[in-house]
């Protein structure tokens, strides 16, 4: 049979108990209040910061996403949805064989864990510093492709077209195609902390899109 439990010697009385409770809240009613002026001040998001998402450009305009759905996969709330579409010489989007004709992020589910864009293999998909992501429907907060990709900078050509003369897909993973007006391309910033890592090419053949 259960042992009866003998009264806490240190039980408080009906006045202390709820005294100790808010204990916390008038410690806090007398230290100096932090107010943040927010919007008209923001303050600068910290190194790495997780934002909103982006689906990256080469320095000509095509796209680096290439619908592989690895993403997708390394998702661990499944926020994540492509469909990768191939490519052809006459309407081509990214170098290689395919590409990410749909993409959408449910930042409903999102929990900026930033897993996507680890597993990217071709750093198509990088994390900004923007956190305004406000709506006042669900449907909204359901990011499409076209409010995904990165905007068209100068030298750049909106998709579809085709790639530069005499260059492979592996040329634009190395990043040694020039853009349209004929400058080296520039390493995009991220916001993952870490120094961008050539990978190594293990398909044995040239011009593979990843390894």
């Amino acid at each position: 049979m259960a042992q009866e439990r003998s009264p806490r010697s240190d039980q408080k009385g009906p006045f202390l108990g709820p005294l100790s409770g808010f204990g916390v809240t008038f410690q806090t009613m007398f230290k100096k209040p932090n107010t943040e002026f927010y919007p008209e001040e923001k303050v600068p998001t910290a190194p790495g910061f997780h934002g909103r998402h982006q689906l990256n450009r080469y320095p000509d305009g095509l796209e680096k996403c290439i619908g592989c759905e690895l993403c997708a996969w390394a998702c661990p709330a499944d926020a994540i949805y492509v469909e990768g579409a191939d490519n052809t010489e006459s309407e081509r989007y990214s170098p290689g064989e395919r590409y990410g004709r749909v993409y959408q992020i449910n930042y409903l589910r999102c929990i900026g864990c930033g897993l996507c864009i680890e597993a990217c293999p071709t750093r198509a998909l990088t994390m900004t510093d923007d956190y305004e992501m406000v709506d006042d429907n669900r449907a909204g907060l359901i990011y499409e492709k076209d409010r995904l990709l990165a905007p068209l900078e100068p030298g750049m050509e909106e998709p579809p077209h085709p790639m530069q003369p005499g260059s492979t897909d592996r040329d634009y993973y190395l990043g040694t195609v020039p853009d349209n007006t004929g400058a080296e391309p520039a390493e995009r910033p991220d916001n993952t902390g870490a120094e961008p890592a050539e990978r190594p090419d293990n398909t044995g053949a040239e011009g593979g899109s990843h390894p």
